[in-house]
C-alpha cells in the first residue's frame, strides 16, 4: 500500500510542489488541504484555483480537501481518518504587510491553525514526521544589527561570523517582527515544543524567499515572482527603502520539496533549519531587475520610495551548514538564473489577471 502524505496549503507554491514531488517521484498517495484563502487575503491576483486544477489534472489519485485549517473539528477528523505517514504544513497567511490589517485572521491562521494540526497529529499519528513551513521573519529585525557594508548593487554582511549567512543560532527574541513574524514565531516554537515535549518528529523550516514557476506572486508576497510579472507586463515595481540594495536568498520550490523528502527519510524531533538558497542564490532588488531584463529583453519600470517596510531585513541569506551537515545528500540543485528563467516562462504561459 502506498504511503500517505497530507499537505496543507496544497494549491500554493510549496504545497503544490511537495504534492507533485512526493506523488510522482516517491509514490505517495497525496491529500491536499486548501480553501483558496490566498484569494481572500490578496484578491483575484492571489487566486490559486488554477494550481488546484493543475494538481487534479497532472497528479493521478490526488485528493483535494476543501478545508480551513482554523476548523479544529474538521482538521481533527481529517487527520484521524487519514493517519498520514507524513504531514507537510504549508498553509499560512504569508504577508508581512497584510498581517497588520487582519491581525485576528493572521494569528488564527498561522498560530492556531498550526496548533490544530499539531494536536491532531499527536492524537492520530505521533510517529509521522511533521514539517512546518516557518519563515526567516521569526528572527525579526535582529539581522539588521549585524554590521553591514554597502556595495554598488547590494548590502552584505561586514562581520566574519556571518560570512556564510544567518544561522539557526540567531536570537528570535527582543526584536521587531511584524505581526506576521510574531504569529509565525508562535507556531514555530509550538512545532519545536511538540517535538521536544512529546517526542514527535517535527521540524520548523525557516525559509528565505521560496520561489518557483508555480507562484501566484503579488505585491505583498512573492518578491521574485511578482518582480518578473511586473517586468513582463510593463507594470511599475515599487522599491521600498534601502536603495533597492536589500538582499534575499531565493530557493526553488523543488529544492524545498527535495529537502522535505530527505527529512521524512531521516526525521529528528524538534529541529529548526534555515532553508534558503544560501549566498550563491542571493540577490538584491537592483540585481533582480538586471537578471529579469536579461531574460525578457524588457526594461524594468520602477519607482523608489525612501521608506522601508517596518522590520524589513536589509540583508538576509541563509547559512546552510547545519542543514547540509544533517542531510549531506541534499543540496541546492536549481540556480538563481535557472529559477528566474522558469518563472519568466511560467508567467508567459499564464493568462493575465
Amino acid at each position: 500500500m502506498n504511503k500517505t502524505l497530507l499537505v496543507t496549503g496544497s494549491s500554493g507554491l510549496i504545497g503544490s510542489e511537495v504534492c507533485m514531488y512526493f506523488g510522482r517521484e516517491l509514490g505517495y498517495a497525496v491529500h491536499g488541504v486548501d480553501n483558496n484563502q490566498r484569494a481572500v487575503f490578496f484578491g483575484p491576483q492571489g487566486d490559486t484555483r488554477w494550481n488546484q486544477e493543475r494538481l487534479k489534472r497532472e497528479l493521478p489519485g490526488f485528493q483535494h480537501v476543501e478545508l480551513d485549517i482554523r476548523d479544529r473539528a474538521g482538521i481533527l477528523s481529517l487527520v484521524r481518518s487519514l493517519k498520514p505517514d507524513a504531514i507537510v504544513h504549508a498553509a499560512a497567511q504569508p504577508s508581512h504587510d497584510r498581517a497588520a490589517a487582519i491581525p485576528f485572521d493572521d494569528f488564527d491562521t498561522n498560530a492556531v491553525g498550526t496548533l490544530n494540526l499539531l494536536e491532531a497529529a499527536r492524537q492520530a499519528c505521533p510517529e509521522s514526521p511533521f514539517l512546518y513551513l516557518s519563515t526567516n521573519k521569526v528572527y525579526g529585525d535582529a539581522p539588521n544589527r549585524i554590521a553591514l557594508r554597502e556595495l554598488e548593487t547590494r548590502w552584505d554582511f561586514d562581520d566574519s561570523n556571518y560570512a556564510h549567512g544567518i544561522s539557526e543560532s540567531l536570537t528570535i527574541d527582543q526584536s521587531l517582527h511584524s505581526l506576521f513574524g510574531a504569529s509565525k514565531a508562535a507556531a514555530d516554537v509550538m512545532v519545536q515544543e511538540y517535538g521536544r515535549y512529546f517526542g514527535i518528529p517535527t521540524c520548523s523550516l525557516r525559509g528565505g524567499c521560496l520561489t518557483g514557476p508555480n507562484h501566484s506572486g503579488v505585491e505583498l508576497h512573492g518578491f521574485l515572482s511578482y518582480l518578473v510579472k511586473c517586468n513582463l507586463e510593463g507594470r511599475e515595481y515599487k522599491i521600498l527603502g534601502y536603495k533597492g540594495k536589500q538582499v534575499r536568498d531565493n530557493i526553488h520550490s523543488l529544492d524545498v520539496a527535495r529537502f522535505m523528502a530527505a527529512y521524512v527519510e531521516a526525521p529528528r524531533a524538534g529541529e529548526v533549519y534555515n532553508l534558503g538558497g544560501g549566498k550563491a542564490n542571493s540577490v538584491s532588488i537592483l540585481e533582480a531587475f538586471k537578471l529579469a531584463e536579461s531574460m525578457t529583453g524588457r526594461a524594468q519600470v520602477y519607482t523608489y520610495v525612501d521608506q522601508n517596510r517596518i522590520g524589513d531585513h536589509i540583508c538576509y541569506y541563509s547559512d546552510l551548514r547545519k542543514i547540509r551537515g544533517h542531510f549531506p545528500k541534499w543540496d541546492i540543485s536549481q540556480s538563481l538564473e535557472e529559477t528566474v528563467r522558469q518563472i519568466v516562462e511560467s508567467w508567459r504561459r499564464r493568462p493575465r489577471v
